[in-house]
């Protein structure tokens, strides 16, 4: 038996034609498209102008949207009397999240312990080593990219940015050949690839399989990089931005600060006898076993989706099938992290649960938001909105996947946060593929072209922008010149290729 796809939202309850709604404004698909129009216009006006956090923003416009499409605040909230009754807000919540919030803290904690491990510095340094000065920018695009996928992007660059500090110093060269392709890839990895939030909650809300997310994530992401990678080159000769020296010296104390509070959490070294897990005398991490850690959930994943293709019912496809569910998959990377970069390293139970339980800490605000997406993507779909929503784009005759991308574009622009841009763009086009009957491969084509929107032009409302800035020591002018444009590269490329590949599919 193939594993059943990961679920999005649960089936909002039925609505009645627009009877016992709070609010009875609207009538016909004119009326919702208005209500849809208002709603994503107020969702930016929260974010950008009252600067409200983005969960509480889209919890506010899927109440509003609903109420003004004509749902009775039963359908909503549900009722008193009844607590098995299940509301639109509960299952858009917890039908997305039942999916996502295992993946996303999976794959943080698996992130975590190679940062802390010292896995990123092991694999920048043979990069280097293998590649040499002069092609020092690809090494260090490599390792962006490999190390992108166990990592949320903003971590990378906090781990990684000495490196780039170190390798631009001993070269005299600007600063840019070496940060921005180390920033393409992590940003293709962050937009394109499982476990990061915004591929994994577009899979829950359209109903596709991982593995298939994977590989086209691979297919679309790997050129994109490369046209990111040859722009960087090209700019990075034409802006000389030296190496920022008081940060330099706050990434240093600010890693001390942490290693010290790791340290002082876990249990002194002198105390137990136990190295902690920032302590940095242990031997180094081997580049085989970090390459290892982090390709085994990729290789499983792809194997059961292959599997349930081309193998007939059977033992073999029944174990692969098994091992490569995504929950499977990254909980057996991360018992293989503990063990070899932990335990067999010397590093105490106490030290793991310590590094484990930090890393979960940022991931809330994450979850929410996606959550939020959710409920705002159920309540699309109870209200009708979603259907009227469809009709029009399927009369505008424009492709899904091109809408898809040119909805996901504006939002990430007019707002700032991808993962908005993400989710609320999943909730509008999940009809449009639902009617369609398109196949695994073509939704995840589709979630591909909503993830490149998503990245399109990061500017001074992304908080990617002013890190990058700040960072590396790039003027706000330069940072739009080189930054703005290479995310603008990533994203086209790789919207580019996944409509040529739709083509086929």
């Amino acid at each position: 038996m193939p594993l059943p796809l990961p679920l999005a939202a649960a089936p909002a309850p039925p609505a009645p034609p627009h009877t016992g709604g709070l609010l009875l404004l609207v009538d016909g698909t004119p009326g919702l498209l208005t209500v849809a129009a208002l709603g994503i216009a107020l969702l930016l006006y929260l974010i950008i102008k009252v600067r409200l956090q983005p969960f509480v923003a889209l919890l506010a416009v899927s109440i509003t949207v609903g109420l003004l499409a004509g749902l009775s605040v039963t359908e909503l909230f549900g009722t008193v009397q009844r607590s098995d009754a299940v509301s639109t807000i509960e299952s858009g919540m917890g039908g997305i999240l039942g999916h996502v919030a295992i993946i996303i803290g999976l794959g943080t904690m698996l992130g975590a312990i190679l940062e802390v491990s010292g896995g990123a510095e092991v694999l920048a340094s043979r990069l280097l080593g293998l590649f040499g000065e002069r092609r020092a920018p690809l090494a260090m695009g490599l390792t962006g990219l490999i190390f992108g996928i166990p990592v949320f992007f903003d971590v990378g660059i906090f781990v990684l940015a000495p490196i780039v500090y170190a390798a631009a110093k001993r070269s005299g060269r600007s600063i840019l050949l070496y940060c921005l392709p180390l920033l393409a890839g992590l940003s293709m990895t962050h937009a394109f690839l499982p476990p990061h939030p915004g591929p994994v909650a577009a899979a829950g809300l359209l109903h596709v399989q991982l593995g298939w997310i994977v590989l086209m994530g691979v297919v679309c992401g790997l050129p994109a990089v490369l046209a990111a990678w040859a722009y960087a080159a090209w700019i990075g000769k034409r802006i000389h931005v030296d190496v920022p020296q008081d940060m330099v010296e706050a990434a240093a104390e600010a890693k001390r600060a942490v290693r010290a509070e790791q340290r002082g959490t876990a249990g002194e070294p002198g105390e137990s006898g136990e190295a902690g897990p920032g302590e940095r005398q242990e031997r180094p991490v081997p580049l085989s076993v970090v390459l290892g850690i982090i390709g085994t959930p990729l290789v499983l994943i792809l194997a059961a989706t292959f599997s349930s293709v081309a193998l007939a019912p059977s033992t073999t496809r029944s174990v692969l099938e098994f091992a490569g569910h995504p929950f499977v998959a990254l909980t057996l990377a991360l018992l293989l992290a503990y063990y070899l970069l932990g335990i067999r390293r010397g590093w105490s139970r106490k030290s793991l649960e310590t590094v484990s339980t930090a890393s979960l800490k940022p991931v809330g605000n994450i979850l929410l938001v996606v959550g939020a997406g959710g409920v705002f993507g159920a309540v699309l779909k109870a209200s009708g909105v979603a259907q009227a929503l469809s009709d029009t784009f399927h009369g505008v005759g424009l492709p899904v996947l091109v809408l898809s991308y040119l909805i996901s574009l504006v939002l990430r622009v007019a707002q700032g946060s991808a993962t908005v841009a993400i989710v609320t763009t999943a909730g509008i086009v999940a009809p449009l593929l639902s009617e369609g009957h398109h196949s695994q491969a073509y939704a995840a084509l589709v979630i591909m072209a909503v993830s490149a929107g998503s990245i399109f032009a990061s500017h001074v409302n992304d908080g990617g922008f002013w890190m990058v800035a700040k960072y590396f020591g790039i003027s706000e002018r330069d940072t739009l010149k080189t930054w703005t444009v290479l995310e603008s590269v990533l994203s086209v490329a790789g919207f580019a290729v996944a409509a040529v590949v739709s083509v086929f599919v």
